[in-house]
C-alpha cells in the first residue's frame, strides 16, 4: 500500500488510530480508497440490472423540469470537480513530482461514477421514473462515506495550522457540498409522465406519485390517517386504486398463464401419447391384421390414466411470483439484520467490563442498535407491503378467473359444480390465498431464523444448545400428524360448506313454495342436520390446532429453560453470566416469533392446499366452444343461419336437437311456436352457443341481443340496467321508455329511473323485470334480437303495447335487426 497510497499514506488501517482513540480517525489511504470507492462500487453493481429494468418498463415521458436541471448540472459540476483533480496530478507529474497512484484511480473512479449518475438522471426521466431509490441511495452512501474526510481535513488543518493541499481540500469540500444538495434533491418528486393515468384521475392514490422516502416510511398516506381522525371517512374520501392493481389488468394476466399452462399440459400429454403408440406398437403391419383395434384401445386408456392436469399454482407464480419476490428480498434482509441487535448487545455488556475503554465505543452502538432496529422496522414493512398487494392482487385475479370461467362451462360442468361451490370458490377459496400470501415467506424464513439462531446459542452456551433441539425434535411430529389430520378436515368441512350452500340457494329460490306448502321446519331441519356436520368437524380442527399452537408457544419457553438447565448442570465451570444471559434471551425472543408463526402457516398452507385443489379443478371443467357459432362470416344474406344442426346439452347425452334448418332474412320478424318442452328455448340456446354443437353450422351475422325468459336484474338503478354500459342517449332512452311500457312505473318509483333495483334495491315485478330486460336488449341496438317468451310476465293490454311499439311490424324501424321470437301462443305472427 505504501506504493499506491505513497509515503505519506502508506498505512492503510491503523487500529490504535481507529478503535483505541479517544478522538478516533481512518487513517488517508483508507479514507481515499474504501471511502470513496464504496458508493461508486455499489452503483456500477446495480446499474446494469436498473438499466435492463427501465428499459423494460416504461412508464412515459417526462418534461424537463427545474428540478432535472438542477440534478444534471450539480452532476456535470460533480464530474468536473473529479476531473479537476485528475488533471492536477497530471500537472504535478510534469513538473516532476511524482504522485501516488491513488491520486489518479480514486478521482478517474468517482468522475466516471458521476457521469454514470448523471446519464441515470436523464434516462429515468425518459423512462417515466418520477423518484429514484436507487440514486437516493447512492447520494445518501455517498454523504455518509464523505463524513469522516469532512472531519479529518478540518482537524488536520487545525493542528498543522496550515493547509498543505489547497486545491484538493477546496475540491473536496465543494464535492461534499455538491453530493449534499443531490441527496436533498433527490427527495424532491418529478413531475408525473405525460399522458398518465395519474394526471387524469380526479383523485389519484398518492402511493403511485409517491418518492422513494415517502414510499418507505409511508409518509403518502398521512393524509388519508388524518381525515380519518378528524372525521369518518366516506366512499368519495377514498383513492382510486392504482392502475396495476384493477381487475382489468390482473384478471387477464392471470387467464394469460392460465391459458398457456394449458396449452402446455395439453401438447406434453400429446406427446406422451404419441410416444406410447410407438412403443406399444412396433410392428404396424401385425396390428393392422391381427388385433389391431384391441392393442390400440389399450394404448388410449394407458395413455388417458397417465394424462397430466395443469398446475394452477405455476400459473400464479408466473403472474404474481416476481412481485412477491422483492417481497421475499426484503424478508431475507430483515431476517439478517435481526441478529445484528444480538452481537452489538454482546459488544455494548462487553464495554461496560472494561473500564479504560473509550465512551464513544458505548455511543457508537448504541446508535448502531437504534439504526439496525429503524433500518428492521422499515424493511419488515416493506416486505409486509408486498405481500399483502399480492394478496390482494391473488384473490383479485382469483374471483375473476372464477367467474369468467363459470359463463363458459358447459352444462356438464355445471351438474357437477353447484352454485355454492362457485359461490365458496370466490368467498373462501379465494381469500384464503389472500389470507396466507402475507406469511408465506415463513416456509423459509422461520427454519432460516432457527438455524441462526441456534447457531449463534451454540457459540454462546455451546453443546447444551442440543437440549433445545431435541425439544424442538420432539414437537415436528406431533405437528406432522396435526397437520395431516387438519387437511382431511378441512375437505370433509368445504364439502359439508358447498351442500349448505347449495340448500339455502334452493331455500331462497324457492321460498314462495316452501312457504305455500308450510315446509319451513322440514327444510330448516336438513340445513341444521348439514351445519350441526360442519360444526361438528369445525370443533375437531379447533381442537387440533388448539394442541398446535399451545405446544409450539410453550416451545421456546421450554427450549430456554432445558438449555439453561442443561448448560448450568453438566458443567462446574459453565458460569451464567450477565453477557450469557442476556445475549441468549435476545437470541431466544428472536427464536419466539417464527416458532409461534410456523404452526399457523402451517395450517394455512394445509387450508390454501386444499383450496387450491378445488380451483384446479374447477378451472379445468370444459367450456362451450367459441367456435360454435360462426360470428365472422359477412358474406351470407341472412341474419342468422342454421344448417343441419344437430345440439346436445351436454356430449354424454343423446341429442336434443335433431336437423335444424335455418334461414332468417335480414329485417324480418321469425315466431317459433310451440307446446311446453318441444324445444323453443333449447334453439335459442343453440343460437346463442350454450349447446354442444354435433353436427352442422351456425351462422349470426352481427351483434345479439338476447331477453330470457327469466329477466335478469343488475344489482344498480333502472337507468344502469337499461343502459348496461352504452352511453347515455336521452332522445333514444325516452323512446325505448315509452315502446317498452316504463313510462307509468317511473311515476310509481321513488328515484324514477334513478331508483336501486335488483338483490339490495326495490323489488319489481315479474311484468316489470320483464319490461326492463326487453328495455336493455332495445337499448342496445343490437343487429339480432333473440326474445324467449318477452311478453308472459306482462298484462295483456301491455304486452299488445309491446308487440305493436317493439316486436311487431309496427315497432321501430330496423334496418339490420332481425328478432327471432318464441311464444306458446302467437296472436300475430309476422311469419
Amino acid at each position: 500500500m505504501e506504493h499506491f497510497c505513497g509515503p505519506n499514506r502508506s498505512r492503510f488501517w491503523d487500529a490504535n488510530l481507529t478503535l483505541r482513540a479517544h478522538s478516533p480517525d481512518l487513517t488517508e489511504c483508507f479514507q481515499m480508497s474504501v471511502l470513496s470507492w464504496i458508493p461508486c462500487i455499489y452503483l456500477w453493481l446495480v446499474f446494469p440490472v436498473y438499466f435492463l429494468y427501465l428499459k423494460k418498463n416504461n412508464k412515459g415521458y417526462i418534461m424537463m423540469s427545474l428540478l432535472n436541471r438542477a440534478k444534471t448540472v450539480i452532476g456535470l459540476l460533480l464530474w468536473i470537480i473529479c476531473w479537476t483533480d485528475l488533471f492536477a496530478s497530471f500537472h504535478e507529474l510534469q513538473l516532476g513530482k511524482v504522485p501516488p497512484p491513488i491520486l489518479f484511480v480514486t478521482p478517474l473512479v468517482v468522475g466516471m461514477t458521476m457521469l454514470l449518475a448523471t446519464f441515470l438522471i436523464q434516462y429515468e426521466r425518459l423512462r417515466g421514473v418520477q423518484s429514484s431509490g436507487i440514486l437516493f441511495i447512492f447520494w445518501f452512501v455517498s454523504v455518509l462515506c464523505a463524513i469522516v474526510p469532512f472531519r479529518s481535513k478540518i482537524i488536520q488543518a487545525n493542528d498543522k495550522g496550515d493547509i498543505t493541499e489547497k486545491l484538493r481540500f477546496t475540491t473536496f469540500y465543494l464535492y461534499f457540498g455538491l453530493i449534499m444538495a443531490e441527496l436533498i434533491l433527490t427527495c424532491f418528486n418529478e413531475r408525473p409522465p405525460l399522458f398518465s393515468s395519474v394526471v387524469t384521475d380526479p383523485n389519484p392514490c398518492p402511493e403511485a406519485t409517491a418518492g422513494f422516502l415517502s414510499t418507505m416510511t409511508f409518509w403518502w398516506f398521512t393524509s388519508m390517517a388524518i381525515k380519518g381522525y378528524r372525521k369518518p371517512l366516506e366512499n368519495k374520501d377514498l383513492w382510486s386504486l392504482n392502475k396495476q392493481d384493477s381487475s382489468g389488468v390482473i384478471v387477464p394476466k392471470l387467464l394469460q398463464e392460465w391459458k398457456v399452462e394449458k396449452a402446455r399440459i395439453q401438447s406434453r400429454n400429446q406427446e406422451k401419447d404419441t410416444q406410447a403408440l410407438y412403443a406399444k406398437s412396433p410392428s404396424a403391419t401385425e396390428a393392422n391384421h391381427v388385433g389391431g383395434d384391441v392393442e390400440e384401445a389399450e394404448v388410449l386408456l394407458s395413455g388417458k390414466q397417465e394424462v397430466r392436469q395443469p398446475s394452477f399454482l405455476r400459473s400464479l407464480l408466473k403472474a404474481f411470483g416476481p412481485y412477491f419476490l422483492i417481497g421475499s428480498a426484503f424478508k431475507l434482509l430483515q431476517d439478517l439484520i435481526t441478529f445484528a441487535n444480538p452481537q452489538l448487545l454482546r459488544l455494548l455488556i462487553s464495554f461496560t467490563k472494561e473500564e479504560n475503554a473509550p465512551m464513544w465505543w458505548g455511543i457508537a452502538l448504541a446508535f448502531l442498535m437504534f439504526a439496525c432496529a429503524l433500518l428492521q422496522t422499515l424493511i419488515l414493512h416493506q416486505h409486509f407491503q408486498y405481500c399483502f398487494v399480492t394478496g390482494m392482487r391473488l384473490r383479485t385475479a382469483i374471483i375473476g378467473a372464477i367467474y369468467r370461467k363459470s359463463l363458459v362451462i358447459t352444462n356438464a360442468a355445471k351438474r357437477s359444480s353447484t352454485v355454492g361451490e362457485i359461490v365458496n370458490l370466490m368467498s373462501v377459496d379465494a381469500q384464503r390465498f389472500m389470507d396466507l400470501t402475507p406469511f408465506l415467506n415463513m416456509l423459509w424464513s422461520a427454519p432460516l431464523q432457527i438455524i441462526l439462531a441456534l447457531y449463534f446459542l451454540w457459540q454462546n452456551l455451546g453443546p447444551s444448545v442440543l437440549a433445545g433441539v431435541a425439544v424442538m425434535i420432539l414437537l415436528i411430529p406431533l405437528n406432522a400428524a396435526i397437520a395431516v389430520k387438519t387437511r382431511a378436515y378441512q375437505v370433509e368441512q368445504m364439502q359439508y360448506k358447498d351442500s349448505r350452500i347449495k340448500l339455502m340457494n334452493e331455500i331462497l329460490n324457492g321460498i314462495k313454495v316452501l312457504k305455500l306448502y308450510a315446509w319451513e321446519n322440514s327444510f330448516k331441519e336438513k340445513v341444521m342436520h348439514i351445519r350441526q356436520n360442519e360444526l361438528n368437524v369445525l370443533r375437531k380442527t379447533a381442537y387440533l390446532s388448539a394442541v398446535s399452537t399451545v405446544a409450539w408457544i410453550s416451545a421456546p419457553f421450554m427450549v430456554a429453560l432445558t438449555t439453561f438447565a442443561v448448560f448450568v448442570t453438566v458443567d462446574d465451570n459453565n458460569i451464567l453470566d450477565a453477557e450469557k444471559a442476556f445475549v441468549s434471551l435476545s437470541l431466544f425472543n428472536i427464536l419466539r416469533f417464527p416458532l409461534n408463526l410456523l404452526p399457523q402457516v402451517i395450517s394455512s398452507i394445509v387450508q390454501a392446499s386444499v383450496s387450491l385443489k378445488r380451483i384446479q379443478k374447477f378451472l379445468s371443467h370444459d367450456e362451450l366452444d367459441p367456435d360454435t357459432v360462426d360470428r365472422k362470416n359477412i358474406a351470407s344474406d341472412h341474419a342468422v343461419t342454421v344448417v343441419n344442426g344437430k345440439f346436445t346439452w351436454a356430449k354424454s347425452e343423446p341429442a336434443a336437437l335433431h336437423n335444424i334448418n335455418l334461414m332468417v332474412p335480414q329485417g324480418s320478424l321469425l315466431a317459433v311456436v310451440g307446446h311446453v318442452g318441444c324445444g323453443k328455448s333449447s334453439l335459442l340456446s343453440a343460437m346463442l352457443g350454450e349447446m354442444e354443437k354435433l353436427e352442422g353450422e351456425i351462422c349470426i351475422r352481427g351483434s345479439v341481443a338476447y331477453v330470457p325468459q327469466q329477466a335478469w336484474i343488475q344489482n344498480a338503478t333502472l337507468r344502469d340496467n337499461i343502459l348496461f354500459g352504452n352511453p347515455y342517449n336521452e332522445q333514444k332512452y325516452r323512446c325505448v321508455l315509452e315502446n317498452c311500457a316504463l313510462m307509468p312505473d317511473l311515476e310509481v318509483l321513488p328515484g324514477g329511473d334513478q331508483t336501486e333495483i335488483g338483490e339490495k334495491g326495490i323489488n319489481l315485478s315479474g311484468g316489470q323485470r320483464q319490461r326492463v330486460s326487453l328495455a336493455r336488449a332495445l337499448y342496445s341496438e343490437a343487429d339480432v334480437f333473440l326474445l324467449d317468451d318477452p311478453l308472459s310476465a306482462v298484462d295483456a293490454h301491455v304486452a299488445k303495447h309491446i308487440f305493436d311499439k317493439v316486436i311487431g311490424p309496427g315497432g321501430p324501424p330496423r334496418e339490420d335487426t332481425d328478432p327471432g321470437y318464441t311464444r306458446h301462443q302467437l296472436p300475430a305472427p309476422g311469419r
